[in-house]
């Protein structure tokens, strides 16, 4: 799904651009999303499994740096000594799981574009049911279950629960899906979090400074330089202009930059053209890992990546919360 224009925050929410007739006639729409979630936040029993559970979850549509997030996050748990997996639903894929997720086998239309991305770096699983799946890996010895999404999804107990959350563009025009870009309202999914990490450049929101949540700064850093030459770059993530910004702080010669929505299914008739408009410009075509695994193979061998990483700004400061989830699940 593209996001709408109107979902951007600074505009006069009286403008056409702010497509306020539109806007209010969502609003029924969004109490009705609304009340869906909260009673299925307050019904389902969530399930307990014999390992810890750290979600790492948002409040808005995607874009954030969450899947990054989780990489560093598992990888940093490892060198803690425990072996740990992220766990994703696998949105895209054809498997339902649950399943231990191989990128030698694999292909992004079996399990997604983001699992398959982090079974490249680790361990990673998908679960349509992220109980039994959960359950399936304590059973292969799995000792810490890291959840790629899931803050909105109350059936399976969280022993903490990160927030990513973009400084540059925290929560959109602020309101809830499909009126604005929120999964939720900002106090109740700020209320269920146990810490906050706040992604790139930006204030500290007033609604995250006035939860009292411990506030972590993390960054993604390019973790490959720049291909030297003209760039024709795309993406299909949930803001492509962070990737093309990305691109050009890095000093990349960008000549066109073409966003899709994300998770975008590229066709024939998208590949064509992005071919095309390299030839024009005498360009290579760069895109993002998570691109990258969605593209057939011919095109994969003809397109340069661009991966990022996520940097903490203190790494010690998530250690320190990391590490008593550890011990008290010990018995």
């Amino acid at each position: 799904m593209k996001a709408p224009h109107f979902w951007s925050s600074g505009l006069d929410p009286k403008s056409r651009e702010a497509a306020p007739l539109t806007r209010a006639l969502l609003t029924p729409l969004t109490w009705l999303y609304l009340w869906g979630l909260n009673r299925k936040l307050a019904s389902v029993i969530p399930e307990i499994v014999p390992v810890p559970v750290i979600c790492i979850g948002n409040l808005t549509t995607g874009g954030t740096g969450k899947t990054p997030v989780a990489e560093t996050i598992r990888s940093r748990i490892t060198s803690l000594g425990h072996r740990a997996a992220t766990l994703s639903r696998g949105h895209g894929g054809r498997e339902q799981g649950p399943l231990k997720v191989d990128a030698a086998v694999h292909t992004f239309r079996d399990v997604g574009d983001e699992p398959l991305l982090l079974a490249a770096t680790g361990e990673a699983w998908i679960g349509r049911s992220r109980v039994a799946a959960a359950r399936d890996m304590a059973s292969a010895g799995v000792e810490v279950v890291l959840m790629d999404d899931g803050h909105q999804n109350p059936s399976l107990q969280k022993d903490f629960t990160f927030v990513v959350i973009d400084a540059g563009a925290p929560f959109g025009n602020g309101h809830v899906l499909p009126k604005g870009p929120l999964r939720e309202t900002i106090p109740a999914g700020l209320s269920r979090a146990d810490a906050v990490i706040l992604m790139g450049d930006g204030p500290v929101p007033r609604e995250v400074a006035a939860s009292t949540k411990p506030v972590l700064r993390a960054r993604l850093e390019s973790a490959a330089p720049v291909p030297a030459g003209r760039l024709v770059a795309f993406a299909g993530i949930g803001r492509p202009e962070k990737f093309f910004d990305s691109l050009k702080a890095a000093g990349a010669d960008l000549r066109d930059a073409i966003p899709y929505a994300d998770h975008h299914p590229y066709s024939a008739g998208d590949l064509d053209f992005l071919r095309g408009l390299a030839r024009s410009e005498g360009a290579l075509l760069i895109t993002t890992a998570k691109d990258h695994v969605r593209l057939p193979a011919e095109m994969r061998a003809e397109t340069r990546v661009h991966p990022v990483s996520a940097v903490f700004e203190d790494p010690e400061v998530l250690d320190a919360l990391l590490v008593p989830i550890f011990k008290h699940s010990q018995p």
